[in-house]
């Protein structure tokens, strides 16, 4: 059976160098797929698609308060049929983008390849799970200020810690499936991000750590185009900052209800600290919006909206956003 190129039979991952395909180079897979090449060279592949002429004759170029680089010559694709097989996807398309995951992962993957989905919401890992299988899908959260700036040109502004994980599911997976040991571990994963600057650590709770990037991302995403406000701005004005207190409060009160999971309030006035001294930042969700592209607004505010909703949870705040985010 042929099972395309760059396939290269069973592997001890954990003991092997990985090899990663870039999926979706915006401002995130852009940023973390540039760290990644210029510590691990051709093993990082990136697929593209309106950029794909620049960078594959100009390269990526990242601009970072940690150091500004350019990679001139990057292993780049625009068609994933063309690509060498790869242990590990990085998704990071957003959740707007319909692509037809099993048309861009299949032919890409090492039959015991495993996808890390890098997205917004509550539960983006099931596309890719439903695709590859659970026990081949890991989940991680990006906290991370970064713009693209044009073709192959990333502004890295501030932070880039991820967290990763794996879902119920997929432990269940694992549980039952006598070959999940042949796939590559997010540990493995974490040592390649890691020995690339990249600050990739494993959690063990998933669906905690998606709600607390929710506690962020729903006032400040959902917020910056309401009011077309950046994050200083809003961080600046008493009423906008009681708003996002606000918001805050019923994503910690829905994650309860919910899922019973708890989010301290130390970790609430981190997430705000952390925001009043961070460079002024026009959200990802305010430059879709700028730029009339599709909004995440389901991923973000309406997903957690309805599961609040669904447990009986009061959110009128972010009833509210959700709406005049509809009406935008």
């Amino acid at each position: 059976m042929f099972l395309g190129p760059g396939y290269r039979g069973p592997v001890d991952f954990n003991n092997a160098s990985l090899t990663y395909a870039v999926v979706g180079t915006g401002a995130l897979g852009g940023y973390y797929g540039a760290r990644l090449a210029r510590a691990h060279g051709q093993r990082v592949r990136f697929l593209l698609r309106s950029d794909y002429a620049h960078v594959r004759r100009h390269g990526l170029r990242v601009q970072s308060p940690t150091g500004d680089f350019t990679l001139p010559h990057v292993a780049c694709f625009n068609d994933p049929t063309a690509m060498p097989r790869v242990d590990v996807a990085l998704l990071c398309v957003k959740t707007t983008a319909h692509a037809p995951l099993r048309e861009l992962l299949t032919p890409l993957l090492q039959p015991h390849g495993v996808v890390l989905v890098l997205q917004n919401g509550l539960h983006p890992e099931q596309a890719a799970a439903e695709v590859v299988g659970a026990h081949r899908t890991y989940g991680g959260l990006c906290f991370l200020c970064a713009n693209k700036l044009g073709p192959g040109h990333i502004d890295h502004l501030d932070y880039g810690q991820i967290r990763a994980g794996t879902t119920d599911a997929a432990h269940a997976a694992h549980a039952a499936d006598a070959h999940a040991h042949h796939v590559p571990s997010l540990q493995a994963i974490a040592t390649d991000f890691n020995a690339a600057g990249l600050d990739l650590r494993v959690v063990d709770d998933l669906r905690l750590a998606r709600w607390q990037k929710l506690v962020w991302n729903v006032p400040f995403n959902g917020l910056s185009v309401v009011l077309n406000q950046t994050t200083d701005v809003m961080m600046a004005d008493p009423s906008t900052r009681a708003r996002v207190e606000a918001l805050m409060a019923e994503v910690v009160a829905a994650a309860q209800a919910t899922e019973g999971k708890t989010i301290a309030p130390a970790f609430v006035q981190k997430m705000l600290d952390d925001t009043a001294a961070m460079r002024p930042y026009r959200t990802s969700m305010m430059l879709d919006a700028d730029a009339g592209r599709p909004l995440e607004r389901e991923a973000i505010v309406g997903d957690p909206l309805r599961a609040a909703l669904a447990a009986g949870c009061a959110v009128p705040h972010m009833q509210q956003l959700y709406e005049a985010l509809c009406a935008t």
